[in-house]
């Protein structure tokens, strides 16, 4: 069995699981930094968003922020919630995607129960943040949802 070391200081010690998950993460935001072309496709993006939503035991609601050539301007995680739910304000998202630029957003969010069965509060959500998103002009391309697998609520014709 291969073991993992960690530069602690000047010294090396075993890594631990949690060491192993944080330079995942680095290498991960190394992959997908903001302007590369690494969301091409719903694929990708798909993969990403698993990759950060679908290892939490809490509800996260996230947008990735795109410019009008869908290269990714940035990934923010916008509000955090419990094990069913997290409370979701569109007023905070549009701030957030002017500040930023965005041409277009795609929202996600994991579902810790790992149905990615989209609810009826989902589906109200991704209506009013559509509708929000565009009086000003901010196309909503899709609302991932993350569980076992990754759902697309575009793909359902619900948004």
């Amino acid at each position: 069995m291969t073991m993992l070391y960690v530069r602690d200081g000047g010294e090396y010690r075993e890594a631990s699981a949690q060491d192993i998950f944080e330079r995942a993460q680095a290498l991960m935001a190394q992959r997908f930094r903001a302007g590369a072309p690494v969301l091409s496709s719903p694929s990708k993006t798909r993969e990403f968003l698993r990759l950060r939503l679908g290892v939490l035991d809490y509800e996260v609601f996230s947008a990735l922020f795109l410019t009008s050539r869908h290269r990714l301007i940035e990934y923010v995680e916008l509000f955090r919630g419990g094990i069913d739910g997290a409370s979701v304000h569109p007023r905070e998202i549009i701030k957030e995607a002017l500040s930023r630029n965005a041409a277009a957003v795609v929202i996600a969010h994991g579902h810790p129960s790992g149905d990615p069965s989209p609810s009826r509060a989902d589906e109200l959500v991704t209506q009013r943040l559509k509708e929000a998103l565009a009086l000003v002009e901010i196309r909503l391309l899709d609302h991932l949802i993350v569980g076992n697998t990754v759902v697309s609520m575009a793909e359902m014709g619900l948004v």
